[in-house]
């Protein structure tokens, strides 16, 4: 069944927010675009296969507008339910993956109402980007993409936020 509200266009407002919440909560999913150079667009398609073969695309489009390709620091843009990630980030598609999920999570967090930002909210994203990768390493067949994972995950392991 459709949502009976359509998703702002923007997320400014409390107005806008509730409006937000009412569409995903109705089963509201965006239609993802991905916005910028061809080799930003081919990158980001190869991290989005890895998303969709964990099960994790559905999520994704529910929380996820676009994808941005900016020049500055790869961030969330809540406003926009938008990922702005730079040329630099894409270049490693398991990684992308695994920060697009990050963002993912935290616009769902946001949406929430939780706080999304601190570093308590912060261990929570990186916990579920961590999950992503668990995931992603036991469903690929490809032996190369296995091996990032894991070097992701230790990586992650050595890191404060677990």
């Amino acid at each position: 069944m459709p949502p009976q509200t359509e998703f702002p266009e923007r997320i400014y407002t409390v107005k806008e927010w509730m409006e937000a919440r009412k569409s995903i909560s109705e089963g509201y999913k965006h239609r993802l675009r991905i916005k910028g150079s061809r080799e930003f667009k081919e990158k980001t398609r190869e991290a989005l296969r890895f998303i969709k073969a964990t099960g994790y695309y559905d999520f994704l489009r529910t929380y996820i507008r676009q994808i941005v390709e900016i020049n500055g620091l790869s961030q969330l843009r809540e406003s926009e339910a938008a990922v702005w990630l730079n040329s630099y980030c894409v270049k490693d598609a398991v990684d992308a993956a695994s920060f697009i999920i990050q963002k993912a999570w935290q616009m769902k967090e946001y949406l929430d109402g939780k706080l999304y930002y601190d570093g308590n909210a912060e261990l929570r994203a990186v916990e579920k980007r961590v999950e992503f990768l668990n995931k992603l390493k036991n469903k690929t067949r490809e032996e190369k993409v296995r091996q990032r994972c894991e070097e992701l995950l230790k990586q992650w392991s050595e890191s404060i936020y677990l």
